[in-house]
């Protein structure tokens, strides 16, 4: 088949346009901007488009499908000849879903940690030898590509982002794969753009958990209410909640009680305890045992940019996490916090995505940064401007966050600076952003702070 995405840059598409690319289609792409690691794997695999921008000479009558992503507009000129030309147009989930539409598809939701419960499962998996097509948000250790689709694999693992599917098509991405076994890890309102209440928010989710067939498995988070209540109404024969494992923590290392014995973790938090739950559940449905799930486990180090060890010496450790929600940042500092008790936690928040920038939306912070020690809060006003958004001050946030020990940074070095001056001897790092603080490398952020 003759693929051309339409915005292959992007993280998933790019992914997608490479697994298709192995797989033996004939793939091409255009982009108005592409930016590293997308840049040099499109390009490893001979699929980096020659120019940037938009070219309708590249849309002709020989290609068999357009995969739409969600960074073009409605009228980008490609998609406006594919148009004209009677193409198929696939959204990316579209797409995902007509490669898998004879598999059973695991999909895996919720507000939060959707990526390390796929990440969990898929890395059990590959210790098992058991193969699967998938679909995660994260780059794993041991995977080459983010997507993989196959001709001989009976199931797919697929993390259901509840963000748009396409221009085209308003759905949440979770709806278009029709899951068979589906998680719901909680519920946290998010993506304000998109979803203007809490309550339509959660329609959401009630509507994935109705397109799962009477035979099929909803596996949910029990501690969180909004799940509960879904779970109840629920038409499915099979549904099983999880809480957190008994644990205990021992020289900072977190260890499951099981079956008399305890089991070592490299992950930690009792927020990465619950996806472990989730990722066990989901492994019960497809054969592989708690034996061997916990036995696979504990080799599992997390997914990129979850709470992701940059360094660490005998009395630091700097953490760089991808926590932006509310809830995502309290869960996120809390592990920190509990895992190394006998430590002071800096903990720094960029606001990047619309939701947090977001006046309305700001008060869902409200005493999420309280368990640090140092609580520093960073936004670029030219962030705002960009996605068109009215000014924020300061008191704003320290009204929003509802801590006035908060330090409030509009400039990226200025926080920096402040990082560098501080002690880190008995104190932790942790740095929290979907963006990265105006492209601050981390590990070059380390070494200075250890040779100040």
């Amino acid at each position: 088949m003759k693929i051309h995405f339409i915005a292959i840059g992007g993280s998933a598409m790019h992914n997608l346009a490479i697994s298709l690319k192995i797989k033996g289609y004939d793939v091409s792409g255009s982009d108005d901007e592409i930016f590293e690691p997308s840049k040099s794997r499109l390009a490893a695999y001979n699929i980096l488009p020659e120019t940037i921008g938009w070219n309708t000479e590249k849309i002709t009558n020989d290609i068999d499908a357009i995969v739409l992503g969600m960074h073009a507009r409605k009228d980008n000129p490609e998609l406006l000849k594919a148009k004209e030309l009677g193409l198929k147009i696939y959204s990316y989930p579209e797409f995902i879903y007509e490669q898998s539409k004879d598999k059973k598809r695991i999909v895996i939701g919720g507000s939060h940690g959707k990526t390390t419960i796929t990440s969990m499962i898929l890395h059990v998996l590959n210790v098992c030898k058991q193969p699967c097509d998938y679909l995660v948000g994260a780059q794993l250790e041991g995977f080459d590509v983010m997507v993989k689709l196959s001709d001989n694999t009976s199931y797919i693992i697929i993390e259901g982002d509840e963000y748009l599917t396409s221009p085209l098509d308003t759905r949440p991405k979770f709806h278009v794969y029709k899951p068979d076994i589906a998680v719901i890890s909680g519920i946290a309102w998010d993506h304000i753009n998109v979803f203007p209440t809490f309550e339509n928010y959660v329609e959401q989710f009630k509507i994935f958990a109705d397109l799962i067939p009477q035979n099929g498995t909803l596996i949910y988070c029990q501690d969180d209410e909004n799940c509960r209540k879904i779970a109840k109404r629920t038409h499915i024969d099979n549904v099983y909640g999880y809480s957190a494992p008994d644990y205990v923590i021992e020289n900072h290392i977190y260890k499951v009680l099981f079956k008399g014995k305890k089991i070592s973790l490299q992950i930690f938090g009792v927020h990465n305890l619950l996806n472990m739950n989730a990722a066990r559940l989901t492994c019960n449905a497809i054969g592989i045992s708690d034996e061997d799930f916990y036995r696979d486990i504990q080799s599992f180090k997390g997914a990129s940019k979850r709470l992701e060890l940059v360094h660490e010496t005998e009395t630091c450790a700097v953490y760089k996490d991808f926590a932006h929600s509310p809830s995502k940042l309290k869960a996120t500092i809390d592990a920190v916090k509990e895992k190394f008790a006998d430590r002071k936690l800096v903990a720094c928040i960029e606001l990047h995505t619309f939701s947090s920038l977001t006046a309305e939306f700001l008060t869902q912070y409200a005493n999420t940064m309280d368990n640090a020690d140092y609580a520093f809060v960073y936004f670029n006003p030219h962030t705002l401007a960009h996605k068109k958004l009215p000014p924020l001050d300061n008191e704003m946030i320290y009204t929003a966050f509802n801590n006035k020990n908060i330090q409030i940074y509009q400039d990226s070095k200025s926080l920096i600076d402040k990082l560098v001056s501080m002690k880190w001897t008995n104190q932790n790092l942790l740095m929290m952003s979907s963006g990265n603080f105006d492209g601050i490398d981390y590990n070059n952020l380390a070494n200075i702070l250890f040779c100040s």
